[in-house]
């Protein structure tokens, strides 16, 4: 496909995907309790893409994906600046929840809305057929991205990185590098495996730096 139709493609797409208004007016269970404000970033010539789980509070106000502490550390695993990371021609990023889903009666973020996922994503990955390799954020990113490989545990996963990084892979499908979520909130879990900053983490720079 010419580079302007596949870039109109997925520009229309964005378009309809920023108008959604289906976990409002369709839900698949219980409205979302508030304006639906979808956050990705996403081009017809990035290499790299980042899927998480779902904007939280401070994104959800500022409209930006990663605008938060977790932001500064997953830019730090991979060693770029915000200049590059928010450079939408280099680097995608596609929450598996666009849009922030709310808090739950604890105070903790709900998981991501399943209508992004069944409405969009499929059709979304479709249209950026030049992704070459995807960083999959936490366990409902990594439930889309591998499928019946993940597995049983977010630990065993993230463990298994090699083996999903070097898998063979055909028809245009990415390769997947599993990781933690960012948050402050696996400090605990960074320290019981410090194999993720002294194995993982210089293989993920390797490729950020090849790809973006």
């Amino acid at each position: 496909m010419p580079e302007k139709t596949k870039s109109k493609q997925l520009e229309e797409l964005v378009d309809d995907i920023r108008g959604c208004r289906k976990c409002v007016e369709k839900p698949e269970k219980y409205p979302l309790p508030h304006e639906p404000r979808p956050v990705l970033q996403v081009s017809a010539t990035a290499r790299l893409c980042i899927c998480g789980q779902a904007p939280g509070t401070r994104v959800h106000e500022s409209g930006r994906p990663f605008t938060d502490p977790s932001g500064d550390r997953l830019r730090s695993w991979m060693g770029i600046d915000a200049d590059v990371f928010y450079d939408a021609a280099r680097l995608a990023i596609v929450p598996m929840g666009f849009c922030f889903p709310g808090l739950d009666a604890k105070g903790g973020d709900l998981p991501p809305r399943t209508e992004c996922r069944k409405t969009w994503h499929d059709h979304l990955f479709a249209a950026m057929p030049q992704i070459e390799l995807v960083l999959v954020i936490g366990q409902y990113a990594q439930a889309y991205h591998l499928g019946k490989s993940r597995q049983k545990s977010l630990t065993e996963t993230v463990g298994q990185w090699q083996s999903y990084l070097e898998a063979p892979r055909s028809g245009g499908v990415p390769a997947v590098l599993p990781l933690p979520h960012p948050s402050w909130r696996n400090n605990s879990w960074l320290k019981k495996n410090p194999w993720f900053e002294s194995e993982l983490l210089p293989v993920l720079r390797k490729e950020v730096r090849r790809l973006v």
